[in-house]
């Protein structure tokens, strides 16, 4: 009997279907979290530089514009700085700071599910390795032990076990991996909010003509 043998899943009981549900919304989620990460996850240092030489031309407008057209929180947040690029210092942190605050749930959104199925997984397999068990034991009980009735609760409870384990490792791991990518993004936006308020606090105020106003 081969190991991907649908006869061989049906062994495993009841929770093997609670396991399949639980592993395919952790697929999807993790596809989507990885498609959406991928997507607002640009070259921070080549995104800020390319602003900064569309502002030493005096062209913030222009600039709004790319950030308005770039997907992504670090656009987001540069394009909060430069709304209040006329502001102090402490308002400009004040928007910037809220930019990234209000980016923030949706980069770590889904993640907690994902954390959810790994956590629960190995709880949905010990259930069934008991129901397992509690078969083999009514087995004894009733006087109709037979290789086939111990065999059919030993197995289930194997299986429900083996398959908990083969879903909880991955959404572990595919949690993890998530993590880093939204610790890298995080990591990326507060270099680049902190870039360009340094930016336009002093270079591009001081380059800006006595009297001119943006």
């Amino acid at each position: 009997m081969s190991v991907f043998d649908f006869s061989l899943f049906a062994e495993g009981g009841p929770m093997m279907w609670v396991l399949l549900v639980l592993g395919f919304i952790c697929l999807l989620l993790f596809l989507e979290r990885v498609l959406y990460l991928h997507r607002g996850q640009i070259k921070a240092a080549e995104f800020v530089d390319g602003i900064k030489n569309i502002l030493e031309k005096r062209r913030i407008v222009e600039a709004l514009t790319v950030c308005q057209e770039t997907p992504g929180p670090v656009a987001a947040v540069v394009k909060s700085a430069l709304l209040h690029a006329d502001d102090d210092a402490d308002v400009m942190r004040f928007h910037v700071q809220e930019a990234a605050v209000i980016e923030l749930p949706a980069l770590e959104r889904r993640l907690g599910s994902i954390a959810a199925v790994a956590q629960v997984a190995p709880l949905v397999g010990l259930l069934g390795t008991l129901l397992g068990i509690a078969t083999t034991f009514h087995a004894f009980e009733n006087d109709y032990a037979t290789v086939s009735a111990l065999s059919e609760g030993m197995w289930q409870a194997l299986l429900c076990s083996i398959g908990a384990l083969l879903l909880a490792i991955p959404a572990h791991l595919a949690h993890h991996f998530l993590a880093g990518r939204v610790r890298a993004v995080v990591r990326d936006i507060e270099w680049s909010g902190n870039e360009i308020m340094r930016y336009l606090l002093t270079d591009y105020r001081k380059g800006r003509p006595e009297g001119e106003s943006s």
